[in-house]
């Protein structure tokens, strides 16, 4: 099954985070943060503005961003835990 998102929306599928400190404690799944880095899944088709014209996206398949700790939808499909969110609560593109 594919997801395809509408307007805005971009689909994500989240990065985990460190299981080791820097120092080599391993932390526990109760201890790590939430991830708040994740791969462009798939993307819509931009916001529509009412001229009718849509804005394109600036985040493309592919990239790898950073996004709000708490931002969008969490949703599972496939077995994959993937998240749903606006483009305006991605932070940055990470290069």
């Amino acid at each position: 099954m594919k997801v395809v998102p509408l307007e805005d929306k971009v689909v994500i599928k989240k990065v985990d985070s460190e299981e080791m400190t820097a120092g080599g404690i391993v932390l526990p799944d109760a201890a790590r943060e939430k991830p708040r880095q994740g791969r462009v899944l798939s993307v819509g088709d931009g916001r529509l503005l009412s001229s009718g014209s849509r804005v394109p996206h600036q985040v493309s398949e592919g990239d790898r961003v950073l996004f709000q700790q708490w931002a969008g939808t969490e949703v599972k499909i496939n077995g994959q835990d993937l998240l749903i969110l606006s483009e305006d609560e991605i932070l940055a593109i990470v290069e």
